[in-house]
């Protein structure tokens, strides 16, 4: 090919690429145009579907456009979860991932879509912290307490969780590791069976989500420790946290994000990111966000995926830990 055949060549491609990035533009700064899909793989009104929709309404106030929360349950989100994964990318399906979609690569190992590769974040919205309670029959008063207790008695204390692989059993599993301490595991089928199973003395230790155990609390039934969270729970400010509690760089707590499917328009990703971190930092629904027993937390995409990578590799190191085999 001549040198001069070369030059129009180019020019043709430079051409094409610049009126192709011209057309992407144009299509993402008209985005939306339709109504925008939110999946949500947990059922009805759970603390999770009530922060999805809160969420949603706010993204719909600043859209202009709908965004409707489809609950599509089953297989412990991950229904949900590659519905998102295989739909197109162009911002009108998104996901209100559960903090479960990071335990499901330690727990199948044939996952039919990849969290990391097929997935891109948006933002993480809102996490909730866990207790450690005990039923009050148990005579500890602190954590300290309840380390001794459990070392001077291997694996005859019990401890429950909403299912093998549950935010909550991870915390529990991750408190037996930093402890050193051997507790039985029993799972339950949900978040009110494991804490109910506390409060009627038949397991002696929990891990209920704030929300889950105030009325417990407040009934004298369940006997709140500390909580799992970095900081301390707006709704228990005098409660410490296990970091205080001896169990230095303890941090476990569920949470709620915003996921997309790979490869959406990064301005389109970017425009929902400042949606997201807007509306959750506003009074208004941080107080919104602490009655359902949330703290709003959010950041970049970049961030909430260097948490994503994190949160998948301390699951598989508790999964290992606590002797799970990947189904």
């Amino acid at each position: 090919m001549q040198k001069h055949e070369w030059i129009v060549l180019r020019m043709l491609v430079g051409l094409v690429a610049g009126f192709s990035l011209s057309v992407v533009d144009a299509w993402s700064q008209s985005y939306p145009v339709k109504p925008i899909r939110m999946l949500f793989g947990f059922s009805v009104g759970g603390a999770g579907d009530i922060a999805a929709r809160l969420i949603a309404q706010k993204l719909s106030e600043s859209l202009g456009q709908p965004v409707v929360v489809e609950n599509r349950t089953g297989a412990g989100g991950s229904i949900a979860d590659e519905m998102v994964a295989r739909s197109p990318a162009d911002g009108y399906t998104l996901l209100f991932a559960a903090s479960s979609i990071t335990a499901l690569p330690a727990l199948r190992s044939k996952l039919p879509y990849d969290v990391e590769h097929d997935l891109a974040p948006v933002s993480l919205a809102v996490i909730t912290a866990f207790l450690l309670a005990v039923h009050p029959s148990v005579p500890v008063r602190d954590v300290k307490a309840l380390i001794a207790l459990a070392r001077s008695q291997p694996g005859k204390l019990t401890f429950s969780s909403p299912g093998v692989g549950s935010s909550a059993h991870f915390a529990g599993e991750l408190f037996k590791m930093m402890a050193d301490v051997k507790l039985s595991h029993v799972p339950y089928k949900g978040a009110p069976e494991a804490a109910v199973a506390v409060a009627a003395g038949q397991i002696d230790v929990g891990f209920p989500s704030v929300t889950a155990a105030l009325p417990l609390l407040g009934a004298g039934k369940l006997k709140a420790l500390a909580v799992s969270s970095a900081k301390r729970s707006p709704l228990m400010p005098s409660l410490p946290t296990l970091d205080e509690s001896g169990l230095t760089g303890y941090q476990r707590s569920g949470w709620n994000g915003v996921l997309s499917p790979a490869d959406a328009p990064k301005d389109i990703i970017a425009r929902l990111n400042a949606i997201i971190v807007k509306a959750v930092n506003t009074p208004e629904m941080k107080e919104t966000l602490i009655k359902q027993g949330f703290e709003g937390q959010t950041g970049t995409p970049e961030q909430f995926a260097a948490f994503i990578r994190s949160e998948i590799a301390q699951n598989a190191k508790l999964a290992k830990f606590a002797g799970l085999k990947s189904e």
